[in-house]
């Protein structure tokens, strides 16, 4: 397995072993020893899996006062994946990173407790799946608007398709409940 720092410390980009051959491949997804010394800690309790068509786009999301670091990755098709510090006092706040991850790349990225996380749909749809290192807890979601201008993310379209309640989110300046910077 390969890692890859990024310019967010804690968000780290993995790329697992595949081994192939005329009759397919083989990968190991996860294994916790050597992802917990690469900096992505678990345990993790929980695993989702959602389908979207092309231009889909979920988030930013997180949770807190009870936070949930996640280790992503794509299944099947193409999405392209992004984090945000959300750490009030943190050195890289507002600041987001993206990376794609594919089917064909096989990449994955852990996104730490105290970050935003969303994801846009490149293909014609996508199977994206998710390791959490808390459980879902509702009343503790907090949205950030995706198209906050101070983040300046790029998105690689225009008008992509989000639901009502990320239509409606606030930008990260109007949102008082954020986790703090541990340092």
């Amino acid at each position: 397995m390969r890692t890859f720092e990024t310019t967010l410390p804690g968000v780290i980009l993995f790329e697992p072993r595949r081994f192939g051959d005329a009759r397919g491949f083989f990968v190991e997804t996860f294994q916790a020893e050597r992802y917990a010394a690469a900096g992505a800690i678990g345990p993790f309790v929980q695993d989702n899996l959602s389908r979207s068509t092309y231009g889909v786009l979920r988030g930013l999301h997180l949770q807190y006062p009870n936070p949930q670091g996640k280790l992503v990755s794509v299944l099947r098709g193409k999405v392209l994946d992004v984090a945000v510090d959300v750490r009030r006092g943190s050195p890289t706040f507002g600041k987001s990173f993206a990376a794609e991850l594919s089917e064909e790349n096989g990449r994955q990225m852990f996104v730490p407790r105290g970050f935003a996380h969303g994801f846009v749909v490149l293909t014609e749809s996508a199977d994206f799946f998710y390791k959490c290192d808390n459980l879902y807890s509702p009343k503790d979601e907090i949205t950030v608007s995706w198209c906050d201008p101070e983040l300046g993310i790029d998105w690689q379209m225009t008008d992509p398709r989000v639901s009502a309640k990320d239509a409606a989110a606030l930008p990260l300046s109007q949102i008082d409940r954020l986790p703090p910077y541990e340092g």
